[in-house]
């Protein structure tokens, strides 16, 4: 294939990066297996005594132990800032690992970093309480769509900023390109949590990011059986995460669960195509029943964002959200009455996942929290699932008629 062709994107979550059969610590395959092996080991024997210091002294790059390093969550890693367009890739336990560590990294004790107000509530949690009372930094939350608040909070001392689009619950699209200009400016990094489109439908760093975050739960896994998270950015910044954080904190990533992220992210982009596609019509359905008061997906003409979610967005995702009439109470009555849509938190499953993010995963905020984050008490978040969209609107359809 000639270098000067593009590979498109369903080609590279296939093939991934391609390795020599030569013996090199860097090859994360050496055998040419089709499948990326798994190499379930705790730790890696030396050569000699030499050898062995010379690893722990950065002259080989050679791996000693799996909290430090492994070939499979080297190989993912690899996989994941390919498709972002970024140089490396750092993996862990958790995606709030992946953010924890990250934060660490960049944020230290009396320093401050603002975040975006509307965006997953355990991110949340850690950001407004845990940084600010065990970790003695100075977290100011802003409403990331309004880049004159950004203006007027950032300043000399502020070391991150924090977004994520589309927003966790509401969809909200934030201005990547213009969050990344302002941060600049200040010589203060952006980091975009993409977990919602993934690098099929979003590349943060085309648009200015400079470190990106993703739940490997989520989309990239794809079958709801693995939890994880990953951090891709700049070479050199992850090599200094891995070196002044993550190798003493010790949130590693599995061998095992890398292995079945990477087997998810061969079926990316025909999953993520269906995933829009079913999301598509349901944000349709719902936006013209006579019982839902207000839709929020950014692929619907009357959605506030929808020019902005075309500019940085190749298509809008299977991720809704929908209010109906009767609050709280009316949406708790069509949630207890589907029977296709799992009750459950999480998202980017197969599986159509439906829940009310004021009493689960946004419980953490408070009643003005939520009010201020664009969040109503009443909002049902949808993960739309990859089974016949007909079936799943006729659920709905059902359910809406017990309200």
């Amino acid at each position: 294939m000639s270098e000067q062709r593009k590979i498109g994107f369903a080609t590279k979550a296939i093939h991934g990066r391609k390795h020599t059969d030569k013996h090199d610590p860097n090859d994360h395959n050496p055998y040419r297996t089709v499948s990326t092996p798994i190499f379930m080991t705790s730790t890696f024997a030396f050569d000699s005594v030499e050898h062995g210091a010379a690893i722990f002294n950065g002259e080989s790059p050679d791996y000693t132990y799996t909290r430090i390093g492994n070939p499979t969550t080297a190989a993912l890693e690899s996989e994941v800032a390919y498709l972002e367009d970024a140089e490396a890739g750092v993996s862990f336990a958790s995606g709030m690992a992946a953010i924890s560590h990250l934060t660490f990294y960049l944020v230290k004790p009396g320093e401050k970093f603002l975040y975006a107000k509307t965006l997953y509530g355990g991110t949340h949690r850690f950001f407004g309480y845990a940084c600010d009372v065990h970790f003695k930094m100075k977290p100011v939350a802003v409403d990331a769509t309004n880049l004159d608040e950004i203006r007027a909070a950032i300043d000399k001392n502020t070391k991150m900023l924090f977004i994520e689009t589309p927003s966790n619950p509401t969809l909200a699209v934030v201005d990547i390109a213009a969050c990344a200009e302002i941060a600049h400016q200040h010589g203060v990094p952006l980091v975009v949590d993409n977990t919602f489109l993934t690098p099929y439908f979003q590349l943060p760093i085309h648009h200015g990011a400079d470190f990106v975050v993703h739940s490997l739960t989520k989309y990239l896994t794809g079958h709801g059986d693995t939890v994880g998270g990953l951090v891709v950015g700049r070479a050199e910044r992850l090599a200094d995460l891995k070196r002044e954080i993550s190798n003493d904190v010790g949130g590693c990533f599995s061998p095992f669960n890398a292995w079945l992220v990477l087997r998810g992210i061969r079926t990316l982009p025909v999953r993520m195509e269906r995933h829009n596609a079913n999301a598509m019509e349901v944000a349709q359905f719902l936006a013209f029943h006579p019982k839902v008061e207000e839709v929020f997906y950014p692929g619907l003409r009357s959605n506030p964002y929808y020019e902005l979610a075309k500019r940085q967005q190749r298509a809008p995702g299977g991720m809704l959200a929908f209010t109906v009439k009767g609050g709280r109470r009316a949406a708790g009555t069509l949630s207890n009455s589907v029977t296709l849509w799992t009750r459950a938190v999480s998202l980017g499953d197969v599986d159509s996942l439906i829940s009310n993010p004021a009493t689960t995963t946004h419980s953490t905020y408070s009643d003005d929290e939520l009010r201020a984050g664009g969040i109503d008490p009443g909002l049902i978040r949808l993960s739309v699932g990859l089974e016949d969209v007909d079936d799943l609107i006729e659920d709905l359809r059902d359910a809406l008629k017990k309200i």
